[in-house]
Parts: structure tokens; sequence; C-alpha cells
């Protein structure tokens, strides 16, 4: 997989947390926020999330990188820097 640069990054999560919250409002969600609270996702819909992330992109998200995941700059930011990771990653 190639690594995705902070436009698809964000995009991928936008679009996963739609698959779980329908009629999410992002109007509503600033970067910093705890998006989680703001569009009321519960413990499974952000398991739901995480799975979604990395069945998308391919990137391992493991349950110590969680608290990265809070905020839409947070995931964002951790997509793109794990992307550059991956062993399928171009240098």
């Amino acid at each position: 997989m190639k690594p995705l640069d902070h436009a698809e990054a964000m995009s991928v999560i936008k679009e996963s947390i739609t698959q779980i919250v329908p009629d999410a409002d992002f109007a509503q969600v600033e970067p910093d926020d705890k998006f989680r609270d703001v569009l009321e996702l519960d413990s499974l819909d952000f398991l739901s999330l995480v799975q979604l992330l990395s069945e998308r992109t391919g990137i391992r998200i493991d349950e110590e990188d969680y608290p990265e995941l809070t905020t839409l700059s947070g995931a964002t930011r951790f997509l793109v820097d794990r992307s550059k990771e991956s062993p399928g990653a171009a240098p």
C-alpha cells in the first residue's frame, strides 16, 4: 500500500465513521475535538471504527494506539505516519 497523505487519511476516517454513524455531522467536529464524544460513539462503535480503518488502510492498529485515534487530527496524523512505516510503503 502506498503512503497516505493528509486528505486521503481524513477521507478514510470520515467514510469509516459514516459507516458506523450514518448521520454523523462533521460540521460540528473540530479537528482536535474528541469525536467519540461529539458523535456519541460508544466503545463498540469505536472498536468497529478501528477495525474498519485497519481493513481499509492495511495498517495494523493495536490497543496502545487507541489514544492517538480520539480526534480527527490525531487519527489522521496516525494513519499518515503509520502508512509511511508500513512494509509495503514506498520510501
